[in-house]
């Protein structure tokens, strides 16, 4: 079976040095289950040889908000990156996850992700692909708010992109909605918005958003 899709590549960074490889192994299994009940992708994201993990998604969107929310349920345990590629992937065994497959897709995506090995800045996600340039201009800008956020707004941006209301993430982190206003004002609010737009530009529909 052959389809276009957007394949996704990741890796653990740095998960060598992790005084406990077990714990990063383990939050990234949660944080790819989770990914798989939200976004439903069209080839499960899974853990695959030793630190990587790989998925699929049919919209663009879907693949580099997946790339995000790893990203943000697995720190401060451990950090990844993540490359993205668009084209043609053929299953040659659908029955094995992850599945046998090859093709354009999945070479892009690997191209993206060894661009990322090149850098030693903030950058952890990178798309290959038509429109290649306004999607990592988006992702590069992305990637560096994240990478200021301390700890409590990594946690509290990971609600927001899950839809849950100000109100509620102020009780789940256990601070007043004050707090919580804050931390949308020094980033989180532009990252949520900035995926709600980008995902109407590319698949118009139900947008990502957390108002208060």
């Amino acid at each position: 079976m052959t389809e276009r899709v957007h394949a996704v590549i990741g890796d653990l960074v740095g998960s060598r040095r992790l005084p406990d490889r077990g714990a990063g192994h383990r939050a990234l299994t949660a944080a790819l289950v989770e990914v798989n009940e939200l976004l439903a992708p069209v080839q499960p994201f899974a853990v695959t040889t030793g630190d990587e993990y790989q998925g699929a998604c049919t919209a663009l969107a879907d693949a580099v908000l997946a790339a995000l929310l790893v990203r943000l349920t697995v720190l401060p345990v451990v950090d990844v990156r993540c490359g993205i590629g668009h084209g043609a992937t053929t299953v040659y065994d659908a029955e094995r996850l992850p599945m046998v497959q090859d093709g354009p897709a999945w070479w892009a995506a690997r191209e993206a992700i060894d661009v990322l090995g090149g850098h030693r800045d903030a950058r952890r996600t990178w798309f290959v692909g038509e429109g290649a340039d306004r999607v990592n201009a988006f992702l590069l800008c992305r990637d560096q708010v994240v990478d200021r956020l301390n700890p409590r707004g990594v946690r509290i941006l990971r609600l927001a992109l899950l839809g849950t209301p100000q109100k509620a993430i102020a009780e789940a982190e256990g601070v007043w909605p004050s707090a919580v206003s804050q931390q949308f004002s020094r980033g989180v609010g532009a990252v949520v918005d900035a995926q709600h737009l980008f995902a109407s530009d590319e698949m118009p529909g139900a947008p990502l958003r957390s108002d208060g």
